[in-house]
């Protein structure tokens, strides 16, 4: 899929683990865990916003295009 997740880098960063995050935010483990791997075919606009400020981010910081060619 050429949409890389790139929540665990984020998370790195901010020192936040997954438990912390899904409490910030108010979603599952589990789909945070679906999101975090790239398993997940969507995302709410609502959740996206609630993960960007739970981790004092950008949504290009979380989500990035990956063109087939490059890989």
């Amino acid at each position: 899929m050429p949409i890389v997740v790139n929540v665990d880098v984020m998370m790195a960063r901010r020192k936040m683990s997954l438990n912390e995050l899904s409490e910030i935010v108010g979603v599952t483990l589990s789909n945070l865990s679906i999101l975090k791997t790239g398993k997940a075919k969507a995302i709410r606009f609502s959740t996206l916003e609630a993960i960007c400020k739970a981790l004092d981010c950008q949504p290009g910081d979380i989500l990035e295009y990956v063109s087939d060619e490059e890989g």
